[in-house]
Protein backbone atom coordinates (compact mmCIF):
# COMPACT_ATOMS: atom_id res chain seq x y z
CA UNK A 1 0.00 0.00 0.00
CA UNK A 2 1.31 3.49 -0.77
CA UNK A 3 2.34 5.29 2.41
CA UNK A 4 4.19 8.44 1.40
CA UNK A 5 2.79 11.92 0.71
CA UNK A 6 5.24 11.98 -2.22
CA UNK A 7 2.74 9.76 -4.05
CA UNK A 8 0.56 12.86 -4.51
CA UNK A 9 1.75 15.25 -7.23
CA UNK A 10 0.28 18.72 -7.75
CA UNK A 11 -0.50 19.21 -11.45
CA UNK A 12 -1.79 22.78 -11.34
CA UNK A 13 -3.07 25.56 -9.11
CA UNK A 14 -5.29 28.49 -9.97
CA UNK A 15 -7.30 31.25 -8.33
CA UNK A 16 -11.09 31.18 -8.60
CA UNK A 17 -12.91 34.46 -7.95
CA UNK A 18 -16.57 35.11 -7.25
CA UNK A 19 -18.42 35.59 -10.52
CA UNK A 20 -20.26 37.82 -10.93
CA UNK A 21 -18.39 39.88 -8.33
CA UNK A 22 -20.66 40.56 -5.33
CA UNK A 23 -22.22 44.02 -5.21
CA UNK A 24 -21.02 45.33 -1.87
CA UNK A 25 -21.14 48.69 -0.22
CA UNK A 26 -18.02 50.86 -0.30
CA UNK A 27 -17.11 49.48 3.14
CA UNK A 28 -16.00 45.95 2.34
CA UNK A 29 -15.23 45.03 5.94
CA UNK A 30 -16.88 42.01 7.51
CA UNK A 31 -16.33 42.45 11.24
CA UNK A 32 -15.70 39.33 13.30
CA UNK A 33 -17.61 38.23 16.40
CA UNK A 34 -16.05 36.88 19.62
CA UNK A 35 -16.74 33.36 18.34
CA UNK A 36 -14.83 34.14 15.12
CA UNK A 37 -11.88 35.94 16.73
CA UNK A 38 -11.40 33.13 19.24
CA UNK A 39 -10.58 30.85 16.26
CA UNK A 40 -7.62 32.81 14.86
CA UNK A 41 -4.95 30.46 16.23
CA UNK A 42 -6.41 27.00 15.42
CA UNK A 43 -6.07 25.52 11.95
CA UNK A 44 -8.33 25.39 8.90
CA UNK A 45 -11.21 22.91 8.82
CA UNK A 46 -10.18 20.08 6.46
CA UNK A 47 -12.87 17.67 5.24
CA UNK A 48 -13.29 15.80 2.00
CA UNK A 49 -15.10 13.11 0.01
CA UNK A 50 -13.93 9.96 -1.73
CA UNK A 51 -15.83 9.26 -4.98
CA UNK A 52 -15.67 6.13 -7.14
CA UNK A 53 -18.53 6.53 -9.60
CA UNK A 54 -17.47 9.32 -11.98
CA UNK A 55 -19.49 9.51 -15.21
CA UNK A 56 -17.65 7.33 -17.77
CA UNK A 57 -18.34 9.83 -20.56
CA UNK A 58 -16.74 12.73 -18.67
CA UNK A 59 -13.07 13.56 -18.84
CA UNK A 60 -11.17 14.84 -15.80
CA UNK A 61 -10.74 18.13 -17.69
CA UNK A 62 -14.53 18.43 -18.01
CA UNK A 63 -14.99 17.68 -14.32
CA UNK A 64 -12.37 20.24 -13.30
CA UNK A 65 -13.90 22.88 -15.55
CA UNK A 66 -17.36 22.30 -14.07
CA UNK A 67 -15.95 22.39 -10.51
CA UNK A 68 -14.19 25.70 -11.12
CA UNK A 69 -17.19 27.33 -12.78
CA UNK A 70 -19.61 26.23 -10.07
CA UNK A 71 -17.13 27.24 -7.34
CA UNK A 72 -16.98 30.71 -8.81
CA UNK A 73 -20.76 30.95 -8.72
CA UNK A 74 -20.86 29.60 -5.15
CA UNK A 75 -18.35 32.22 -4.01
CA UNK A 76 -20.72 34.89 -5.32
CA UNK A 77 -23.18 33.80 -2.63
CA UNK A 78 -20.51 33.10 0.03
CA UNK A 79 -18.48 36.20 -0.83
CA UNK A 80 -16.53 36.51 2.47
CA UNK A 81 -14.71 33.29 1.49
CA UNK A 82 -13.30 35.05 -1.59
CA UNK A 83 -11.68 37.72 0.59
CA UNK A 84 -8.74 37.81 2.97
CA UNK A 85 -8.26 38.58 6.63
CA UNK A 86 -6.91 42.04 7.39
CA UNK A 87 -5.58 43.72 10.52
CA UNK A 88 -5.63 47.30 11.74
CA UNK A 89 -3.88 48.48 14.90
CA UNK A 90 -4.99 50.96 17.54
CA UNK A 91 -2.14 53.38 18.23
CA UNK A 92 -1.75 55.85 21.11
CA UNK A 93 -0.40 59.41 20.88
CA UNK A 94 3.16 58.14 21.22
CA UNK A 95 2.79 55.73 18.30
CA UNK A 96 2.59 52.62 20.48
CA UNK A 97 0.22 49.84 19.45
CA UNK A 98 -2.47 49.36 22.10
CA UNK A 99 -4.78 46.91 20.38
CA UNK A 100 -5.53 44.89 17.26
CA UNK A 101 -8.62 44.70 15.06
CA UNK A 102 -8.97 41.72 12.69
CA UNK A 103 -11.70 41.59 10.03
CA UNK A 104 -12.46 40.09 6.62
CA UNK A 105 -11.68 42.31 3.66
CA UNK A 106 -14.27 41.18 1.09
CA UNK A 107 -11.96 42.05 -1.80
CA UNK A 108 -12.69 39.03 -4.02
CA UNK A 109 -9.04 37.97 -4.24
CA UNK A 110 -10.47 34.51 -4.68
CA UNK A 111 -10.18 30.91 -3.55
CA UNK A 112 -7.57 28.39 -4.63
CA UNK A 113 -8.27 25.33 -6.79
CA UNK A 114 -5.67 22.55 -6.90
CA UNK A 115 -5.54 19.65 -9.35
CA UNK A 116 -3.38 16.77 -8.09
CA UNK A 117 -2.51 13.30 -9.33
CA UNK A 118 -2.16 10.13 -7.24
CA UNK A 119 -2.92 7.34 -9.69
CA UNK A 120 -0.68 4.90 -7.84
CA UNK A 121 -3.23 5.07 -4.99
CA UNK A 122 -6.51 3.17 -5.17
CA UNK A 123 -9.81 3.80 -3.45
CA UNK A 124 -9.24 0.66 -1.38
CA UNK A 125 -5.88 2.09 -0.26
CA UNK A 126 -7.64 5.21 1.02
CA UNK A 127 -10.39 3.28 2.82
CA UNK A 128 -7.97 0.95 4.64
CA UNK A 129 -10.94 -0.52 6.57
CA UNK A 130 -8.84 -2.77 8.80
CA UNK A 131 -5.90 -0.46 9.48
CA UNK A 132 -5.07 3.15 10.31
CA UNK A 133 -5.90 6.06 8.03
CA UNK A 134 -2.91 6.24 5.64
CA UNK A 135 -0.53 9.17 6.01
CA UNK A 136 -0.94 10.12 2.34
CA UNK A 137 -4.54 11.24 2.99
CA UNK A 138 -3.09 14.41 4.56
CA UNK A 139 -1.75 15.34 1.11
CA UNK A 140 -5.31 15.44 -0.26
CA UNK A 141 -5.78 18.82 1.44
CA UNK A 142 -4.16 22.24 0.82
CA UNK A 143 -2.59 24.36 3.58
CA UNK A 144 -1.38 21.62 5.87
CA UNK A 145 -0.40 23.26 9.17
CA UNK A 146 -1.78 26.72 8.35
CA UNK A 147 -3.43 28.66 11.17
CA UNK A 148 -6.60 30.61 10.53
CA UNK A 149 -4.61 33.81 11.07
CA UNK A 150 -2.66 32.87 7.92
CA UNK A 151 -5.79 33.88 6.03
CA UNK A 152 -4.16 37.30 5.83
CA UNK A 153 -1.88 35.98 3.08
CA UNK A 154 -3.49 32.77 1.79
CA UNK A 155 -7.06 32.18 0.55
CA UNK A 156 -9.80 31.60 3.10
CA UNK A 157 -10.91 28.49 1.24
CA UNK A 158 -8.99 26.10 -0.99
CA UNK A 159 -10.11 22.89 -2.68
CA UNK A 160 -8.09 20.05 -4.14
CA UNK A 161 -9.24 17.41 -6.62
CA UNK A 162 -6.88 14.44 -6.39
CA UNK A 163 -7.22 11.89 -9.20
CA UNK A 164 -6.72 8.31 -7.96
CA UNK A 165 -6.35 5.05 -9.87
CA UNK A 166 -10.08 4.32 -9.71
CA UNK A 167 -11.74 7.42 -8.28
CA UNK A 168 -11.16 10.95 -7.04
CA UNK A 169 -10.87 12.67 -3.70
CA UNK A 170 -12.28 16.18 -3.30
CA UNK A 171 -10.78 17.88 -0.26
CA UNK A 172 -11.54 21.32 1.14
CA UNK A 173 -9.60 23.53 3.56
CA UNK A 174 -11.81 26.23 5.08
CA UNK A 175 -10.77 29.05 7.40
CA UNK A 176 -12.30 28.38 10.82
CA UNK A 177 -12.27 32.08 11.79
CA UNK A 178 -14.72 32.69 8.93
CA UNK A 179 -17.14 29.93 9.88
CA UNK A 180 -17.77 26.74 11.87
CA UNK A 181 -18.72 23.24 10.79
CA UNK A 182 -22.32 24.27 10.07
CA UNK A 183 -21.03 27.03 7.78
CA UNK A 184 -18.48 24.71 6.16
CA UNK A 185 -21.10 22.15 5.18
CA UNK A 186 -23.54 24.88 4.12
CA UNK A 187 -20.91 26.14 1.69
CA UNK A 188 -19.90 22.68 0.50
CA UNK A 189 -23.44 21.38 -0.08
CA UNK A 190 -24.34 24.59 -1.93
CA UNK A 191 -21.31 24.18 -4.18
CA UNK A 192 -22.39 20.59 -4.90
CA UNK A 193 -25.94 21.77 -5.61
CA UNK A 194 -24.76 24.34 -8.16
CA UNK A 195 -22.22 21.95 -9.69
CA UNK A 196 -24.68 19.13 -10.36
CA UNK A 197 -27.26 21.57 -11.77
CA UNK A 198 -24.72 22.70 -14.42
CA UNK A 199 -26.41 26.09 -14.18
CA UNK A 200 -24.22 28.79 -12.67
CA UNK A 201 -27.23 31.10 -12.41
CA UNK A 202 -29.17 28.78 -10.11
CA UNK A 203 -30.07 30.39 -6.79
CA UNK A 204 -29.09 28.34 -3.71
CA UNK A 205 -31.91 26.51 -1.97
CA UNK A 206 -30.43 27.81 1.31
CA UNK A 207 -28.93 31.27 0.77
CA UNK A 208 -26.46 32.17 3.53
CA UNK A 209 -27.11 34.95 6.03
CA UNK A 210 -24.01 37.15 6.30
CA UNK A 211 -25.11 39.58 9.02
CA UNK A 212 -22.75 38.63 11.86
CA UNK A 213 -24.32 38.15 15.27
CA UNK A 214 -23.07 40.63 17.88
CA UNK A 215 -24.74 40.15 21.26
CA UNK A 216 -25.15 42.87 23.87
CA UNK A 217 -21.82 44.31 24.96
CA UNK A 218 -20.01 42.88 21.96
CA UNK A 219 -20.43 45.56 19.34
CA UNK A 220 -18.04 45.77 16.37
CA UNK A 221 -15.27 46.38 15.85
CA UNK A 222 -13.95 44.22 18.69
CA UNK A 223 -10.44 44.91 19.90
CA UNK A 224 -7.95 42.20 20.77
CA UNK A 225 -5.62 43.37 23.57
CA UNK A 226 -2.47 42.31 21.73
CA UNK A 227 0.30 44.29 20.08
CA UNK A 228 1.68 41.47 17.92
CA UNK A 229 0.32 38.24 16.46
CA UNK A 230 2.98 36.20 18.30
CA UNK A 231 1.07 36.95 21.51
CA UNK A 232 -1.98 34.96 20.43
CA UNK A 233 -0.93 32.69 17.54
CA UNK A 234 0.48 29.24 18.32
CA UNK A 235 1.87 26.84 15.73
CA UNK A 236 0.63 23.36 16.57
CA UNK A 237 2.90 20.34 16.11
CA UNK A 238 1.16 17.26 17.51
CA UNK A 239 3.09 14.21 18.72
CA UNK A 240 3.05 11.04 16.58
CA UNK A 241 -0.51 9.74 16.59
CA UNK A 242 -2.39 6.80 15.19
CA UNK A 243 -5.58 7.78 13.41
CA UNK A 244 -8.30 5.21 12.83
CA UNK A 245 -11.94 5.08 11.70
CA UNK A 246 -14.50 3.15 13.75
CA UNK A 247 -18.08 2.41 12.70
CA UNK A 248 -21.21 2.29 14.85
CA UNK A 249 -24.36 0.97 13.18
CA UNK A 250 -27.75 2.50 13.90
CA UNK A 251 -28.57 -0.59 15.97
CA UNK A 252 -25.39 -0.18 18.02
CA UNK A 253 -26.15 3.50 18.64
CA UNK A 254 -29.72 2.66 19.69
CA UNK A 255 -28.42 0.08 22.19
CA UNK A 256 -25.98 2.58 23.70
CA UNK A 257 -28.75 5.16 24.10
CA UNK A 258 -31.15 2.63 25.61
CA UNK A 259 -28.50 1.40 28.05
CA UNK A 260 -27.60 4.91 29.21
CA UNK A 261 -31.22 5.91 29.75
CA UNK A 262 -32.14 2.65 31.50
CA UNK A 263 -29.23 2.95 33.94
CA UNK A 264 -30.28 6.51 34.77
CA UNK A 265 -34.03 5.90 34.84
CA UNK A 266 -34.69 8.55 32.19
CA UNK A 267 -35.36 9.01 28.49
CA UNK A 268 -33.54 12.33 28.12
CA UNK A 269 -30.03 11.16 27.18
CA UNK A 270 -29.39 11.49 23.43
CA UNK A 271 -27.63 9.11 21.09
CA UNK A 272 -24.61 11.37 20.70
CA UNK A 273 -24.34 11.98 24.46
CA UNK A 274 -24.29 8.19 24.90
CA UNK A 275 -21.62 7.75 22.24
CA UNK A 276 -19.52 10.56 23.76
CA UNK A 277 -19.75 8.87 27.15
CA UNK A 278 -18.53 5.60 25.66
CA UNK A 279 -15.48 7.28 24.09
CA UNK A 280 -14.71 9.28 27.24
CA UNK A 281 -14.76 6.13 29.38
CA UNK A 282 -12.90 3.85 26.99
CA UNK A 283 -10.16 6.33 26.06
CA UNK A 284 -9.67 7.24 29.74
CA UNK A 285 -9.35 3.55 30.57
CA UNK A 286 -6.86 3.09 27.71
CA UNK A 287 -4.71 5.91 29.08
CA UNK A 288 -4.42 4.15 32.45
CA UNK A 289 -4.77 7.28 34.57
CA UNK A 290 -4.68 7.13 38.37
CA UNK A 291 -8.12 7.39 39.97
CA UNK A 292 -7.55 10.97 41.16
CA UNK A 293 -6.63 12.33 37.72
CA UNK A 294 -9.15 14.92 36.50
CA UNK A 295 -10.28 14.20 32.94
CA UNK A 296 -12.60 16.07 30.64
CA UNK A 297 -14.92 15.47 27.73
CA UNK A 298 -15.06 18.48 25.44
CA UNK A 299 -18.09 18.62 23.17
CA UNK A 300 -18.46 21.09 20.29
CA UNK A 301 -21.89 22.59 20.92
CA UNK A 302 -24.04 24.82 18.74
CA UNK A 303 -25.41 28.18 19.85
CA UNK A 304 -27.78 28.81 16.92
CA UNK A 305 -30.88 27.07 18.24
CA UNK A 306 -30.09 27.77 21.90
CA UNK A 307 -30.03 31.55 21.62
CA UNK A 308 -33.23 33.52 22.19
CA UNK A 309 -34.21 34.67 19.67
CA UNK A 310 -32.61 31.78 17.83
CA UNK A 311 -30.21 32.21 14.93
CA UNK A 312 -31.10 30.87 11.52
CA UNK A 313 -29.44 27.57 10.60
CA UNK A 314 -28.27 29.49 7.51
CA UNK A 315 -26.26 31.95 9.65
CA UNK A 316 -22.78 32.06 8.10
CA UNK A 317 -20.03 32.40 10.68
CA UNK A 318 -19.00 30.74 13.93
CA UNK A 319 -21.65 30.02 16.54
CA UNK A 320 -20.17 27.27 18.70
CA UNK A 321 -18.42 26.60 21.99
CA UNK A 322 -16.31 23.73 23.20
CA UNK A 323 -18.21 22.63 26.28
CA UNK A 324 -15.92 21.15 28.97
CA UNK A 325 -17.36 18.43 31.22
CA UNK A 326 -15.08 17.05 33.94
CA UNK A 327 -14.77 14.03 36.22
CA UNK A 328 -11.91 12.16 37.82
CA UNK A 329 -10.81 8.93 36.19
CA UNK A 330 -12.06 7.10 39.27
CA UNK A 331 -15.52 8.62 39.07
CA UNK A 332 -15.73 7.93 35.36
CA UNK A 333 -14.73 4.26 35.54
CA UNK A 334 -16.07 3.21 38.94
CA UNK A 335 -19.58 4.43 38.13
CA UNK A 336 -21.64 2.82 35.39
CA UNK A 337 -21.91 3.90 31.76
CA UNK A 338 -25.16 5.76 32.36
CA UNK A 339 -23.50 7.96 35.00
CA UNK A 340 -21.01 9.31 32.42
CA UNK A 341 -23.77 9.85 29.85
CA UNK A 342 -25.87 11.76 32.40
CA UNK A 343 -22.95 14.02 33.35
CA UNK A 344 -22.55 14.92 29.66
CA UNK A 345 -26.31 15.42 29.31
CA UNK A 346 -26.38 17.82 32.25
CA UNK A 347 -23.51 19.81 30.75
CA UNK A 348 -25.31 20.11 27.41
CA UNK A 349 -28.62 21.10 29.05
CA UNK A 350 -26.84 23.85 31.00
CA UNK A 351 -25.77 25.52 27.76
CA UNK A 352 -28.72 27.92 27.63
CA UNK A 353 -29.32 31.36 26.17
CA UNK A 354 -28.26 32.97 29.46
CA UNK A 355 -25.11 30.84 29.64
CA UNK A 356 -24.13 31.74 26.06
CA UNK A 357 -24.65 35.45 26.63
CA UNK A 358 -22.68 35.25 29.86
CA UNK A 359 -19.76 33.63 28.01
CA UNK A 360 -19.78 36.40 25.41
CA UNK A 361 -19.81 39.05 28.14
CA UNK A 362 -16.80 37.45 29.86
CA UNK A 363 -14.95 37.20 26.54
CA UNK A 364 -15.45 40.91 25.84
CA UNK A 365 -14.08 41.71 29.30
CA UNK A 366 -11.04 39.46 28.75
CA UNK A 367 -10.65 38.35 25.10
CA UNK A 368 -9.20 34.90 24.52
CA UNK A 369 -7.89 33.26 21.36
CA UNK A 370 -8.10 29.47 21.59
CA UNK A 371 -4.89 27.46 21.28
CA UNK A 372 -4.69 23.74 20.67
CA UNK A 373 -2.33 23.43 23.64
CA UNK A 374 -5.36 24.25 25.81
CA UNK A 375 -6.63 20.72 25.05
CA UNK A 376 -4.49 18.68 27.44
CA UNK A 377 -3.76 14.97 27.16
CA UNK A 378 -6.39 14.27 29.83
CA UNK A 379 -9.20 15.36 27.49
CA UNK A 380 -11.38 13.62 24.95
CA UNK A 381 -12.43 16.20 22.34
CA UNK A 382 -15.62 15.35 20.42
CA UNK A 383 -15.57 17.39 17.22
CA UNK A 384 -17.71 17.69 14.10
CA UNK A 385 -21.23 16.17 14.09
CA UNK A 386 -23.04 13.22 12.50
CA UNK A 387 -25.99 15.58 11.97
CA UNK A 388 -24.26 17.39 9.13
CA UNK A 389 -25.52 16.25 5.72
CA UNK A 390 -22.04 15.27 4.56
CA UNK A 391 -23.16 12.55 2.16
CA UNK A 392 -25.67 14.95 0.62
CA UNK A 393 -22.79 16.61 -1.26
CA UNK A 394 -23.61 15.23 -4.71
CA UNK A 395 -21.59 16.97 -7.43
CA UNK A 396 -23.37 15.05 -10.16
CA UNK A 397 -21.35 11.87 -9.57
CA UNK A 398 -23.64 10.25 -7.01
CA UNK A 399 -22.95 9.58 -3.37
CA UNK A 400 -19.41 9.51 -1.98
CA UNK A 401 -18.17 6.20 -0.56
CA UNK A 402 -16.31 7.72 2.40
CA UNK A 403 -15.36 10.90 4.24
CA UNK A 404 -11.91 11.76 5.51
CA UNK A 405 -10.15 14.74 7.11
CA UNK A 406 -6.69 16.28 6.93
CA UNK A 407 -4.12 16.73 9.68
CA UNK A 408 -5.59 20.02 10.94
CA UNK A 409 -6.42 20.37 14.63
CA UNK A 410 -5.48 16.76 15.44
CA UNK A 411 -4.35 16.00 18.99
CA UNK A 412 -4.19 13.15 21.49
CA UNK A 413 -7.83 12.32 22.24
CA UNK A 414 -9.42 14.10 19.28
CA UNK A 415 -12.55 12.27 18.06
CA UNK A 416 -14.32 13.53 14.93
CA UNK A 417 -17.85 12.39 14.16
CA UNK A 418 -19.36 11.64 10.75
CA UNK A 419 -22.67 10.15 9.66
CA UNK A 420 -22.29 6.51 8.69
CA UNK A 421 -22.37 5.79 4.97
CA UNK A 422 -25.59 3.76 5.21
CA UNK A 423 -27.42 6.52 7.11
CA UNK A 424 -30.24 5.69 9.49
CA UNK A 425 -28.48 7.15 12.51
CA UNK A 426 -25.22 5.23 12.04
CA UNK A 427 -22.00 7.04 12.96
CA UNK A 428 -18.34 6.85 11.98
CA UNK A 429 -15.72 8.10 14.43
CA UNK A 430 -12.21 9.20 13.52
CA UNK A 431 -10.06 8.65 16.63
CA UNK A 432 -6.56 10.05 17.22
CA UNK A 433 -4.40 8.51 19.94
CA UNK A 434 -0.76 7.61 20.60
CA UNK A 435 0.07 4.06 19.49
CA UNK A 436 -0.02 2.50 22.98
CA UNK A 437 -3.37 4.03 23.91
CA UNK A 438 -4.89 3.08 20.54
CA UNK A 439 -3.81 -0.54 20.92
CA UNK A 440 -5.39 -0.66 24.37
CA UNK A 441 -8.61 0.92 23.08
CA UNK A 442 -8.83 -1.63 20.27
CA UNK A 443 -8.81 -4.41 22.89
CA UNK A 444 -11.18 -2.75 25.38
CA UNK A 445 -14.18 -5.04 26.04
CA UNK A 446 -16.68 -2.20 26.51
CA UNK A 447 -15.55 -0.59 23.26
CA UNK A 448 -15.52 -3.86 21.32
CA UNK A 449 -19.06 -4.63 22.48
CA UNK A 450 -20.30 -1.39 20.88
CA UNK A 451 -18.29 -0.96 17.68
CA UNK A 452 -19.60 -2.41 14.39
CA UNK A 453 -17.93 -3.76 11.23
CA UNK A 454 -17.67 -1.44 8.24
CA UNK A 455 -19.88 -1.93 5.20
CA UNK A 456 -17.62 -3.55 2.54
CA UNK A 457 -16.65 -1.29 -0.37
CA UNK A 458 -18.13 -3.58 -3.04
CA UNK A 459 -21.51 -3.41 -1.27
CA UNK A 460 -21.35 0.39 -1.07
CA UNK A 461 -20.43 0.94 -4.71
CA UNK A 462 -22.99 -1.55 -6.00
CA UNK A 463 -25.69 0.37 -4.13
CA UNK A 464 -24.41 3.75 -5.38
CA UNK A 465 -24.23 2.80 -9.04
Amino acid sequence: MPSSPAMVTVISKCTVKAEPPPKLLANKKCHLTPWDLAMLSPQYIQKGHLFTNLPPTFSIDDIISNLKTSLSSTLHHFYPLAGRLATQHEVDNDGNITGTFVFIDCNNEGAEFVHADAQSISVEDVLAPFSDVPAFVQSFFPYDGATNHDGHCIPLVAVQLTVLADGVFLGCSFNHAVGDGTSFWHFFTTWAEICRSKNVNVFPSRPPIHDRCFLEGAKPPLKLPFTHESQFIERHYPPPLREKMFHFSSEAIAKLKAKANKECGTDKISSFQSLSALMWRCITRARRFPAEQVTSCRVAIQNRARLQPSQSPNYFGNSIYSLRITATAGELLENDFGWAAWVIHEGVVSHTNDAIRGMVKRWVEAPVVYKLSMFDNFSVVMGSSPRFDMYGCDFGWGKAVALRSGSANKSDGKVSSYPGWEGGGSVDLEVCLPAKSMATLEADPEFLAAVSPFVPLHVQTSQVI
